[in-house]
């Protein structure tokens, strides 16, 4: 399990430089708002063109995407039920619950669980082109129609056209045109458009990390209910949902129903707290769910394994 716990340990080392360096004012606190955009408008763009563009595209229907689907539409009606319904939280909040508590950490934790302990890095693929191209587009509508902080609705047009002008939306649409058609990028091209995403995980991390920096109270990591919730959610039953989907419905056995199992188990992406900082509504819930999480799911990740390998 060293893998493992190597690539948690990069993941932790690198938000850890982002408290140290807020910490010991290198950078402000302004700079976090700075940092995120720079994630959501110009790195993770270029990341995510450049890994859907290379994706295999027939590997879209597979066990791991029907086993994935079923987990984040039970996680995210439970949540969507539970904070919406019973505690009455406005859409925004609702939207950012819900993503916290299905939201994988399929592409920069996911990749590396999947080539080191699963053995195949394509296993991953058809959770992250999920997330990129109907989760993210989704959330991003909704969150956009409601327009939170202004309370102001926008017009109908807005809201369906809100998702193709999307950075991130536009970035992995593209990608997936390119993966397509079968065109080779040029290298003239690719090559920036490589080294630009490179930043994208490092920046995601170093904002979150100096985020929790902040001599604030907007730092403290719940117990709150949405906290509780979202880490009950993607810690304990999304990847009992995929296990049992897997194991009586899809009749998979051995390794083949650890991989869906194992990449349900991810703590929830960084990404989401990028989302939440840009929109401005949940940065705590998703803050505390990202770290709660991650930390969570080491000894997780590992039963599952020791148990299913």
């Amino acid at each position: 399990m060293s893998s493992v716990l190597s690539a948690f340990f990069t993941l932790v080392a690198v938000a850890v430089l982002g408290y140290v360096v807020g910490r010991a004012g290198v950078l402000r606190s302004d700079d976090e708002l700075v940092l995120s955009r720079l994630a959501f408008y110009v790195a993770t763009p270029a990341l995510l063109f450049g890994t859907v563009a290379r994706a295999d595209l027939t590997a879209i229907f597979s066990p791991v995407l029907l086993t994935s689907l079923a987990g984040v539409l039970v996680i995210v009606l439970l949540s969507v039920t539970v904070s919406a319904l019973i505690w009455h939280r406005d859409r925004a909040q609702s939207t950012i619950g819900a993503l916290a508590a299905s939201y994988v950490n399929a592409g920069n934790l996911g990749v590396p669980v999947a080539v080191y302990v699963l053995g195949d890095g394509a296993l991953v693929a058809p959770i992250v082109l999920f997330q990129l191209l109907v989760m993210a587009p989704v959330a991003f509508a909704v969150l956009d129609g409601y327009r939170q902080g202004s309370g102001r609705r926008v017009s109908l047009r807005t809201v369906l056209s809100r998702p193709v002008r999307n950075p991130l939306t536009v970035a992995s649409l593209l990608g997936l045109l390119v993966a397509a058609v079968g065109v080779d990028p040029p290298t003239l091209l690719m090559r920036p458009i490589e080294l630009v995403g490179a930043a994208a995980v490092p920046v995601a991390l170093i904002a979150y990390g100096l985020s929790l920096s902040a001599r604030t109270s907007n730092t403290r990591l719940g117990p709150g209910p949405d906290v509780v919730l979202a880490v009950t959610l993607k810690t304990v039953l999304q990847p009992a949902v995929a296990y049992a989907v897997g194991r009586w419905v899809l009749g998979l056995e051995g390794h083949a129903l650890l991989a869906p199992t194992l990449l349900a188990a991810l703590p929830t992406a960084q990404n989401v707290y990028v989302y939440a900082v840009h929109y401005r509504t949940g940065q705590q819930l998703a803050r505390s769910s990202v770290l709660l999480t991650t930390l969570l799911s080491i000894p997780t990740m590992t039963l599952i394994t020791g148990l299913l390998a």
